[in-house]
C-alpha cells in the first residue's frame, strides 16, 4: 500500500486535470495503436467491450459517488 501512498502523493503535488487528460489522451492513442497492429481487437463480441468498460469503471464510480 506505500507503493499507492507514493504515487497519489506525487499526483496530487504536481498533476493538474490538464496533466490528467493528457495521460488520458496517450493511452487512448495507444490503444489506437494496438487495433492498428492487431486488428482482430476489433472482431470481438459487444460484450466483451462492455465487461471492460463496467470493469474499468467500477473504482472511479465508487470515489465518485459513493466514498465520502
Amino acid at each position: 500500500m506505500v507503493f499507492f501512498k507514493y504515487f497519489n502523493n506525487r499526483i496530487k503535488e504536481h498533476f493538474t486535470i490538464l496533466d490528467i487528460k493528457f495521460a488520458q489522451m496517450a493511452a487512448m492513442f495507444i490503444i489506437i495503436i494496438l487495433i492498428k497492429l492487431i486488428p482482430e481487437i476489433i472482431s470481438l463480441d459487444y460484450w466483451v467491450y462492455i465487461v471492460g468498460l463496467i470493469i474499468s469503471a467500477i473504482r472511479p464510480m465508487y470515489v465518485m459517488f459513493i466514498k465520502k
